[in-house]
C-alpha cells in the first residue's frame, strides 16, 4: 500500500529515504510530480498540504501530520472524514523542551544584555538572581507543555501551567479556564506558549493578556517565549507593548506568516529574538519509523493512536 508525500515548502528527498529505510517494499509517491496511480494511495504523510490535494487521493485511509499543528490541514473545506493523526515523539517533544529551556536561561541569565555589552567591548559583571525567584507559566499542558515544566522545574524555576482544561501534574502549580487566567498571568515573569492553534486560542498572546503579566519580578518586566503556534500572537500587539513597557523582551519561533517577511519591525527590534520555526524541528528517520510503526499496526487491525479530535482542534 502505497504512501504519498505532500509537503509545502519541505524536500521530500530526506523523507522518503527514511521512509525506505524502515519498510523498503513500501511504495512512496511524492507531490505533485511523481504522484504516480492516486488510487494505490492508502497514506499520506503532509505538511500544509495545498488544499484539495487530498480530496484527490479516492483510496485514503489516513492522514499523518508530520509537524506538531493541524490548523492548516484542519482549515481545508475539502478536507476528507478521515482519521487524522498527530506525531508525538520522544525526539519531538525532547527538542521543543531543549528550546524552552534554552530561551527561559537566556532571558534569566540575561543573555540579551550580556550579548550587548560584548558588542560594545563592555566589562560589566552582572547582579545574578536564582532561578528560585522567577515564575515560569507554561499555556498549554499537552506533552511538550508538561515536559518543558518539568524540566524547568529540575532546574529550580517556579513553575506553573495553564490550559483550557483541568490538569493535574505533580509539582506544578495548574491553572485552567477562563477563571484561572489572571491568576495564573499575575503570577508569571516568563510567559511559555505551547498552546494548540484553535478558534479559542487565535489570537490570544495580545495587549491586553501582556499587560495582565507580573510587573514585580527580577528580570525587568515579562518575557514572552512563543514555540507554539503564529497564530497565538498579534504582532502588532507584541511591539506596541515592548515600546510600552508591558513586555521586557520576547523569544519568537513562530509567525503570523511564514518565512517572515523582510520589511517585519520583529527582525531588528532589540528586544525581540527571532529563531526560523526551528524548536522541535525532528529528525525525519524518527518520524518515518514512528509512522511506518503506526501503518503496521493499523494493518494488522489495531487502532491508530494520537488521532486528532476535529472538535477540540488538536
Amino acid at each position: 500500500m502505497t504512501i504519498a508525500l505532500i509537503m509545502d515548502s519541505w524536500r521530500p528527498e530526506s523523507w522518503e529515504k527514511a521512509i525506505h529505510a524502515v519498510d523498503p517494499d513500501r511504495g512512496v509517491n511524492v507531490w505533485p510530480d511523481r504522484m504516480g496511480d492516486a488510487a494505490n494511495v492508502r497514506y499520506a504523510l503532509v505538511w500544509h498540504p495545498p488544499h484539495g490535494s487530498l480530496k484527490s487521493l479516492p483510496a485514503l485511509e489516513a492522514i499523518f501530520n508530520l509537524g506538531a499543528g493541524v490548523d492548516h490541514l484542519l482549515a481545508d473545506p475539502t478536507l476528507p472524514d478521515l482519521p487524522v493523526v498527530r506525531v508525538v515523539l520522544d525526539d519531538m517533544t525532547m527538542r521543543m523542551s531543549e528550546y524552552v529551556v534554552w530561551q527561559v536561561l537566556y532571558h534569566h541569565r540575561q543573555g540579551p544584555l550580556v550579548a550587548a555589552n560584548q558588542a560594545r567591548g563592555i566589562w560589566d559583571p552582572l547582579e545574578q538572581w536564582a532561578a528560585s525567584v522567577v515564575h515560569v507559566g507554561i499555556m498549554g499542558l499537552g506533552v511538550l507543555g508538561k515536559d518543558a515544566a518539568l524540566k524547568l522545574k529540575m532546574l529550580g524555576f517556579r513553575v506553573a501551567g495553564w490550559s483550557r482544561s483541568a490538569k493535574e501534574i505533580e509539582g506544578i502549580d495548574c491553572y485552567a479556564g477562563e477563571d484561572g487566567l489572571d491568576e495564573f498571568l499575575a503570577r508569571t515573569d516568563i510567559l511559555v506558549a505551547l498552546l494548540p492553534l484553535t478558534d479559542e486560542t487565535r489570537g490570544i498572546l495580545n495587549a491586553q493578556l501582556f499587560a495582565k503579566l507580573a510587573k514585580d519580578g527580577p528580570l525587568g518586566g515579562p518575557v514572552v517565549i512563543n514555540a507554539g503556534r503564529g497564530g497565538l500572537q498579534v504582532e502588532a500587539d507584541i511591539i506596541k507593548s515592548l515600546d510600552a513597557g508591558d513586555l521586557f523582551a520576547v523569544s519568537l519561533d513562530v509567525f503570523e506568516k511564514e518565512p517572515l517577511p523582510a520589511d517585519s519591525g520583529l527582525w531588528h527590534h532589540p528586544k525581540v529574538t527571532v529563531t526560523p520555526h526551528l524548536a522541535a524541528d525532528s529528525d525525519p528517520r524518527a518520524i518515518a519509523a514512528y509512522v511506518i510503526g503506526q501503518i503496521h499496526r493499523y494493518e494488522a487491525g489495531e487502532p491508530l493512536a494520537n488521532v486528532v479530535d476535529r472538535a477540540r482542534g488538536y
